[in-house]
């Protein structure tokens, strides 16, 4: 049994990123689960500076004392096991756009989910050679718009409507619903603790390990870090990762006696170890809101000044 915490080397962790991987830490460590680590470094357009960028993101994790158990995995060295497992699925080729599925789709859902309409999957074979010859086609995997309810830590029962989602895309890199519950199987993953604007692909991804021979793991999935207008906080906020506190005087045990504020787990002011928090955990009584950072104030005020909404 496993839980996970699985960065993609984009940028520097931010305090909202820290802030989920000690949840995940603390239910892991608390629920006598490993805690692996895994670098989603397979959109090699996003991720060019892939190696420096995961050595950062693993290094601020070991400075905050999270520590993990095995090697960390990396996405970009599995591409033959995704290759398997698409080979076992029912899938089809797609040449839609973007545009076109949501001018297909009837509406968009409130979480801006457009269920693919099937346009590829009544593709006659004359219609299929010509579409060929513009554009590679994604590869979709049938789902027959199957119902899928997964459990979540703090949500409760969450149930969906599976449609035929991409598995690999059009330029060939696995898709992200596919490597991940891929990954999640190969690892041993049964806890998933990520944050909360994954919940809605958590039934989609429920229902693939099914079709893959695994079973669905528990999910918990922790309210954003967001700045003062609500948006999800990113680096463009201010002094929001390590690197920038350091050059403020933060040290990582200060910024991880922060985190450990916004969680309910300590006083403002409070030192704090792992160790400690790890006695301190309970999950039923973490904030449900998500945590508002005001980077752009001086970096004493803005950290003091963090807080929940309400």
């Amino acid at each position: 049994m496993a839980g996970r915490f699985a960065p993609s080397p984009t940028s520097d962790l931010h305090l909202g990123n820290l802030r989920t991987a000690l949840v995940a830490w603390l239910l892991a460590r608390t629920t006598g689960r490993q805690f692996r680590l895994r670098v989603e470094d397979l959109d090699t357009r996003r991720v060019a500076a892939a190696p420096e960028v995961a050595r950062r993101q693993l290094a601020d994790l070991a400075a905050l004392g999270l520590d993990h158990d095995g090697e960390v995995v990396w996405q970009s060295g599995r591409l033959d096991a995704y290759a398997d497992a698409v080979a076992g699925l029912d899938t089809y080729p797609c040449y839609c756009t973007r545009r076109e599925i949501a001018e297909a789709a009837s509406a968009p859902h409130g979480d801006a989910f457009r269920p693919y309409p099937g346009t590829c999957l009544r593709l006659s074979a004359s219609r299929r050679a010509e579409l060929e010859t513009t554009r590679p086609p994604a590869l979709r995997v049938r789902a027959n718009r199957a119902s899928s309810t997964v459990q979540d830590l703090w949500a409760g029962a969450i149930t969906g409507t599976v449609d035929d989602f991409v598995v690999v895309r059009n330029d060939g890199v696995p898709a992200y619903n596919l490597a991940v519950v891929v990954d999640d199987l190969a690892m041993g993953i049964d806890q998933v603790c990520r944050g909360e604007d994954l919940l809605s692909s958590a039934p989609r991804q429920a229902w693939l390990a099914r079709q893959l021979g695994g079973i669905s793991p528990n999910y918990a999935h922790v309210p954003l870090a967001v700045n003062p207008d609500g948006k999800r906080l990113a680096k463009r906020d201010g002094a929001v990762t390590l690197a920038d506190l350091a050059r403020l005087g933060w040290s990582p045990a200060r910024v991880l006696a922060h985190l450990a504020r916004s969680l309910g787990l300590a006083d403002s002011g409070e030192p704090v170890t792992t160790t400690e928090l790890l006695g301190r955990f309970e999950p039923s009584v973490l904030p449900r809101e998500p945590w508002v950072v005001d980077a752009r104030q001086p970096a004493a005020a803005a950290w003091e000044n963090s807080r929940s909404t309400t």
